[in-house]
């Protein structure tokens, strides 16, 4: 194994994800401080967190923008990136997971599983991204690990088994039981937990501890089939185990889970020592796979010697210069050199190189495969692009973002405010691919489109702070979408001169309605011979080419209110060639026509964001919450039990619900919590 390899099987990419408020950030912040990172420990609270630098996240108290991080622990270098706990930001979520390796879930010891926990566990699950959790607040009145394990089982579908155990819950928690080792760990209040004293179990300990022992190494068994035979025998050590927990939890059959309160700094060097121990290195997890540019797979294996493939999964405006942040998949990278952007076609020269630590960052001269880094030089550079180096094609998969649900107008107070609206505009949406920015060309308005009220009014915030302007901005208005309720045909023959030549062409089609959440599908029908061939003399490839780019076109304005069109299934079923007449930008106008003409007659019909609403309510206050609910024209689907309080989940228009979360409060008297994602666009 060669310096670098080797190098490699220490590093640990990783990720914190939860519900909001379930303690990430906390829990990072010990992490950095146990680990001789930073030497005083900030609290979110006191907005004073170092991964929470961004000054609305300080008022707050919550993460917005995923913050990326590098400290050391025992021999290995963890990358460590705190993922926001909102749905607003999901997106931060997404990409976050699209390039770590593992992940550390943290929950809440007295509200279990939330709503937005099951979502980033289904997301990093999406990804296939093997984790550990950390139940925290275990110090807080009503914690109850079990609780929480069952949760994680039932709510998540999780083989989530305890590798340590609290000693006491909720006042009583005074230490953590290692499960592995059979010791009880102490962490010493005069040091802000930094010495922790390890003990053997007293008989009463072991007593308590014996049947969390038992359960783990029963699923252990269950879950690995090299371990099943010592365990069967009755014949292994603390090292079987470890080793057998490794193996479990990269593939995925297992989910080893910790406890403590990182609040009270306990606990925490344990979920430092089980990243080290049970998540992956790069070379733990599959290669991704890339398309050359015959569009044939290739893997990509993290050599360092190979060349250069790195994804961009997020980009920064700083000070006018772009700030790329890349995961390094294989080869390595210097300052000066050149790098190929795949997607774009473009060749950027390689500036400085950092190890980013928040909004600091350290200058290093060259990066290796396996590490994330950000980097000043990538000018092309855009969320989900593929870097290369030494004259290598590879694309690898795209990060894909959201579609925005709501949408306010911003007007500038005056002309030099509008410069400088555009330019900020400019800025965040290449910052972040779930913000779409349009002019209205009638007022003269920006329309800003984004993933819900909070996003849009962060986004506000920034501009007040960062540039200065306050630009009037009109209420929040959903996001449409068209689709149709019937099929329809149309055959529309187009004939014009443009300029000072003539473009023909005929182009049929067929459009019916799919399924809600199917997405349009645009296909030719059999109208051509099969032999590809055949099909060619008949009809040009360009020319067929032309008349589907111009159906892709059409579909991205309906008949009704100008939105996009969805769920619509598109059969081109002819296209006419008249020799020395058609020309591809008559295929493509007689297409864009014929499909506006199909969907008038296919009775089109506006769809509204529906928004997935999940909202945790005492039992005294479920009434006024569903009364509450249903008068939004929210359709309740689920009601069931969670931690001592009522679950319900439910759908609801998002025009409805503007306000909503303030007159929940006032009607729980502040008690409910409420979580929006949306579900999908259909008809209120």
């Amino acid at each position: 194994m060669s310096t670098a390899s080797s190098a490699m099987t220490r590093i640990r990419n990783i990720g914190i994800i939860a519900h909001i408020d379930a303690g990430k950030t906390t829990l990072s912040e010990r992490m950095l401080f146990y680990s001789s990172k930073i030497h005083r420990m900030g609290e979110v609270h006191d907005g004073a967190a170092t991964m929470d630098y961004l000054p609305e996240e300080q008022e707050r108290g919550i993460t917005i923008m995923s913050a990326c991080t590098t400290c050391h622990w025992r021999e290995a270098t963890i990358n460590l990136v705190d993922t926001p706990g909102h749905v607003d930001f999901t997106i931060e979520v997404e990409r976050a997971l699209r390039v770590l390796d593992g992940a550390v879930g943290v929950f809440c010891a007295v509200g279990g599983v939330e709503p937005q926990s099951e979502t980033v566990w289904r997301q990093s699950e999406a990804f296939g991204v093997p984790k550990i959790a950390f139940v925290n607040k275990m110090d807080r009145p009503g914690a109850d690990f079990a609780a929480v394990l069952a949760a994680m089982r039932t709510r998540l579908g999780a083989n989530a088994v305890a590798v340590a155990a609290p000693l006491g819950q909720g006042e009583d928690f005074r230490a953590v039981l290692d499960l592995v080792r059979q010791e009880t760990l102490t962490f010493a209040p005069q040091d802000q937990g930094r010495s922790v004293q390890r003990l053997p179990f007293t008989p009463e300990e072991a007593a308590l501890a014996a049947p969390w022992r038992d359960a783990l190494l029963e699923k252990l068994a269950e879950a690995d089939e090299a371990f099943l035979e010592p365990y069967l025998e009755g014949v292994y050590s603390q090292g079987d185990i470890l080793t057998a927990l490794r193996r479990a939890t990269l593939a995925r059959t297992l989910t080893p889970v910790l406890c403590g309160s990182a609040l009270r700094n306990m606990g925490v060097q344990p979920v430092l020592d089980a990243v080290c121990d049970f998540l992956p290195s790069p070379l733990d997890v599959p290669a991704p796979v890339g398309r050359d540019a015959a569009g044939h797979e290739r893997p990509v294996p993290p050599d360092p010697d190979a060349p250069a493939v790195a994804l961009v999964f997020k980009v920064l405006l700083e000070n006018g210069r772009k700030l790329a942040f890349l995961r390094l998949y294989a080869g390595q990278i210097k300052e000066g050199e050149s790098l190929r952007n795949v997607n774009r076609g473009k060749e950027d020269r390689l500036g400085r190189i950092y190890r980013p630590h928040a909004e600091r960052r350290e200058q290093i001269a060259a990066a290796f495969a396996g590490e994330i880094v950000a980097v000043v030089g990538l000018r092309s550079a855009h969320t989900g692009e593929t870097y290369t180096g030494r004259g290598l094609c590879l694309s690898l998969e795209s990060i894909e973002a959201y579609a925005p649900v709501l949408t306010r107008a911003l007007e500038p107070r005056n002309a030099d405010e509008g410069k400088i609206l555009d330019e900020a505009l400019a800025r965040y949406s290449e910052e972040d691919p779930t913000l779409l920015v349009q002019a209205d060309e009638e007022s003269g308005a920006r329309m800003v489109s984004g993933m819900g009220e909070l996003h849009l009014d962060v986004l506000l915030e920034r501009m007040r702070r960062e540039y200065g302007i306050g630009p009037r901005a009109g209420n929040p208005q959903v996001v449409l979408r068209e689709s149709v309720r019937a099929a329809a045909d149309a055959d529309v023959t187009f004939d014009r001169e443009l300029g000072k030549e003539r473009h023909q062409g005929r182009v049929a089609l067929h459009v019916a309605p799919r399924p809600r959440g199917a997405g349009n599908s645009v296909t030719v029908g059999d109208f051509l011979p099969t032999k590809a061939e055949d099909a060619r003399k008949i009809l040009p490839p360009a020319l067929l080419d032309a008349a589907l780019e111009g159906v892709r076109d059409a579909l991205q304005s309906g008949e009704l209110t100008g939105c996009p069109v969805t769920d619509v299934a598109v059969t081109v079923t002819g296209v006419t060639r008249q020799e020395g007449l058609t020309t591809a930008p008559g295929c493509h106008m007689a297409a864009a026509q014929a499909l506006r003409e199909a969907l008038a007659a296919a009775s089109p019909v506006a769809l509204e964001p529906l928004m997935r609403v999940e909202i945790t309510t005492p039992e005294d206050f479920l009434g006024a919450a569903i009364n509450l609910f249903t008068s939004c024209g929210g359709k309740v689907e689920e009601l069931e039990d969670h931690g001592g309080r009522k679950l319900l989940r439910g759908t609801a228009p998002l025009r409805r619900l503007f306000g909503f979360s303030t007159a929940l409060r006032s009607a729980t008297q502040g008690r409910a919590g409420l979580v929006l994602s949306f579900a999908r666009f259909d008809l209120p």
